[in-house]
């Protein structure tokens, strides 16, 4: 294709940034500013400039950018083929190839991932236990990041254990010994052959004539110095990125290379994107003023192309049911108008949010997909946890002693768990229905790990009996809350203590916390280890593990501590699963964590639990603060038309019900700029938000009531049913920031308050 034709299709901003030359070049890109665009289509204009393509070298961070970046250019430009299109770490891995030598190494390495690296540490100070290798594998990785090496004096700024630096160097000659590498030489080992070799530094420097680096907001300190020595004074250097969504520092981003670019390169020149191509302008006007409130920036204005849209939307709640029945109602709503269920995504700041709008969808039977992680009873530490408590309910669960016997490590290996199960079986096999048998043959797997004619290693024999202790104990925990220290073996018993729990459930008010299923389940995950062992994994990988089976507890805090309750705990789950096996998923809403939502968009987005304490969390000040604001505001600007922002008033977080306040972000933004739904908070106030005349206020609500055909059909002493809790009378009907409300008094008890329009499917009028 013709320079002129592709050219033509730019803006601009964009043409400039395109067609810029000499000076290094930062080009900071708002979101939905066509980034991607301007630095293939630059590609291909350098090419048909003259530049030899052999000599362009263009590296981002993910094999999928580089391989659309790579067939973009191409189309534009067919020579771009022959231009180095890398992730970093390919052309780290590259580069040691080809001067292996240098690093001490064979062309043909191999790289060690994160369980290699653990491994490895493990052989080179057996001292370690599993849990310590991990912690210091991570603070070698953090140290790489960093471009530190075992020697160096700021070691301590990564961590000031004293002991970190010697493992670091036994790590390290053990690395050397193998002949391999892992991720953080590929980008460690390249800067320092590089500034020890200048006669290479050179060949690079003639090499690369051109190096442009996309998401450069995304770039680690290591990352920073490789292109600073790959960079010679005749290298035209462009990056392309948006301090705005610098978002990963959990992963060793640091926003400070955006912001100092111009300081370190000298000369530079500043080109910004600002037309948004993606969102309508009341959605950009939001991000902006939420943004603005980060000092450490460079400043932009996004501007909407696309012109006016719906207002975005403030949704305040009592809980955390009302938020996912809501979110619910909205999206089925929606559907039954036309609008397919992928259109929506629901954004939350943890994995562990999604256990509710799984739940609610799954019963609403709305498609869903979870992007970026599994769906919550599919991820492994719930599984574990499922299966402990799987192992208490039914002692002859097979399944569940092979996943957990040995998990946290205990010296029981698969060879050992082989020989307790054909033990169990050839002793306890026979199924006797009489009831005498019934209580020895219960236990037939636990009780052959007990029994002393089986024969095993010392090792496994000591780990046996500590997994036989804390089972023990959890089954001692749970029977003496139900009822008669042994499970119900009865038909009758057993129904009775399962309608007992269903009642329970149904009349909707809370247990202390010491009674509930919750305490129970948190229980296990400490005496199990898992919440340990977890919790390691956590620190390794950025994950979010512990609080995932926190949720668990979470959801189990309205079911009793008892055989029963478990039980019914366990139907919902397996109606849960069953559910979604069946499920089609072609057309599906999207729930995904705001972090995984980076380079996404959707017509229809609802950003979730923004309450203080949650989004951001209570630890988060200065700049770390400043990264939970730019986090908001990607999951702002990944809206395309509508935007719905949900906060509630209390939510169910360790166990018990905690009041909650909404997020300082929601306060940044202006009244004037959103529509509100439910009742906001009386000491929470928008930006610039005045008092409102309360006389006026009635007056107008008096006066809309008269010509509103909703407030006849909803008013006082009208008889509702709804789905979940039967049926009641409305007590008061009014206007809550212009949308009608009810409030209903329950036949059981229990009082709600609903916004009518949305409740279309679980709410209805009962007739005289």
């Amino acid at each position: 294709m013709q320079a002129d034709n592709y050219l033509s299709l730019l803006n601009p901003e964009q043409c400039q940034a395109v067609m810029h030359e000499g000076s290094p070049l930062l080009i900071l890109a708002g979101a939905g500013s066509g980034k991607t665009r301007v630095i293939t289509t630059k590609i291909a204009w350098l090419i048909e400039q003259g530049v030899d393509p052999r000599t362009i070298l263009a590296v981002t961070f993910t094999k999928k950018a580089a391989n659309e970046m790579r067939e973009r250019a191409c189309r534009l430009n067919e020579h771009a083929q022959f231009a180095q299109i890398r992730t970093f770490h390919s052309f780290g891995s590259w580069f040691l190839r080809v001067y292996a030598e240098y690093a001490g190494l064979a062309p043909n390495f191999t790289i060690y991932d994160d369980t290699d690296m653990l491994t490895l540490l493990s052989k080179a100070a057996p001292e370690l236990t599993h849990n310590q290798c991990a912690h210091y594998t991570h603070l070698i990785s953090r140290a790489k990041d960093y471009c530190l090496l075992p020697e160096s004096k700021e070691l301590s700024e990564i961590d000031e254990d004293i002991n970190f630096a010697d493992y670091y160097q036994k790590y390290e000659e053990r690395l050397r010994e193998t002949g391999n590498v892992d991720f953080g030489d590929l980008i460690n080992l390249p800067v320092r052959i590089l500034k020890d070799n200048p006669e290479i530094a050179a060949q690079m420097h003639r090499r690369f004539q051109v190096i442009m680096i996309d998401e450069y907001q995304d770039s680690n300190v290591a990352q920073f110095e490789l292109l600073k020595v790959l960079a010679g004074s005749e290298t035209y250097v462009c990056v392309v990125g948006d301090d705005d969504q610098s978002i990963y520092s959990f992963r060793g981003a640091e926003v400070k290379n955006i912001l100092s670019f111009q300081d370190n390169f000298k000369g530079a020149q500043l080109i910004k994107l600002e037309r948004n191509y993606r969102s309508v302008a009341p959605v950009l006007k939001i991000a902006d003023e939420v943004i603005g409130n980060n000092k450490d920036r460079l400043g932009k204005t996004l501007k909407a192309e696309r012109g006016d849209g719906k207002k975005p939307v403030a949704v305040f709640l009592a809980n955390q049911d009302e938020e996912t029945a809501f979110c619910a109602e909205m999206i089925k709503t929606a559907y039954k108008k036309g609008c397919p269920y992928s259109d929506w995504a629901v954004l939350y700041r943890t994995n562990a949010q999604s256990l509710g709008f799984e739940t609610e969808f799954l019963n609403r039977k709305i498609p869903y997909r979870v992007v970026g992680s599994l769906k919550f009873y599919d991820r492994e530490e719930i599984k574990d946890v499922l299966a402990y408590l799987a192992l208490v309910m039914n002692s002859r669960d097979e399944i569940s002693f092979a996943r957990v016997v040995n998990k946290p490590l205990r010296g029981v290996g698969s060879s050992s768990q082989q020989k307790i199960v054909d033990f169990a079986r050839a002793t306890y096999g026979t199924i006797d229905p009489s009831p005498e048998k019934r209580s020895v043959l219960r236990g037939s797997i636990l009780d052959a790990c007990a029994d002393e004619r089986l024969s095993l290693p010392a090792k496994a024999k000591k780990g046996v009996h500590t997994f036989i202790d804390i089972m023990l104990s959890l089954a001692a925990e749970l029977d003496k809350n139900s009822g008669n220290g042994e499970p119900a073996v009865s038909k009758e018993v057993a129904d009775m203590a399962q309608i007992a729990v269903e009642e329970q459930l149904l009349s909707n008010v809370p247990l202390e916390k010491e009674k509930t299923l919750a305490s129970f389940i948190e229980k296990v995950i400490s005496a199990s280890g898992l919440g340990e062992y977890h919790s390691a994994q956590d620190e390794i990988a950025g994950t979010q593990r512990v609080a995932n089976m926190q949720e668990l507890a979470n959801s189990a805090a309205l079911y009793p501590k008892t055989r029963a309750g478990l039980a019914l705990f366990f139907d919902h789950i397996e109606l849960d699963r069953a559910v979604t096996q069946a499920e089609d998923t072609s057309d599906a809403v999207t729930l995904i964590t705001l972090h995984n939502t980076k380079g996404l968009e959707f017509p229809r987005v609802i950003i979730t639990g923004i309450e203080s304490g949650i989004f951001p969390r209570e630890d988060k000040v200065d700049f770390e603060l400043e990264e939970e604001r730019r986090l908001f505001y990607v999951g702002i600007t990944r809206a395309r038309d509508e935007l719905y922002l949900t906060t509630t008033a209390s939510r169910r977080l360790y166990g018990r019900t905690e009041f909650m306040s909404p997020s300082p972000f929601l306060a940044e933004i202006s009244r004037e700029s959103v529509e509100v739904l439910g009742r906001k908070p009386a000491r929470f106030s928008f930006a610039g938000e005045r008092k409102l005349n309360t006389g006026a206020g009635k007056s107008d609500a008096a006066a809309k009531a008269k010509a509103d055909p909703l407030y006849e059909k909803w008013k006082p002493g009208t008889k509702v049913y709804h789905d979940d809790f039967g049926y009641g009378l409305v007590c008061q009907t009014t206007y809550v920031e212009g949308d009608l409300t009810i409030f209903v008094a329950f036949e059981s008890g229990a009082k709600k308050q609903f916004l009518p329009e949305y409740c279309t499917s679980a709410l209805m009028r009962v007739k005289d």
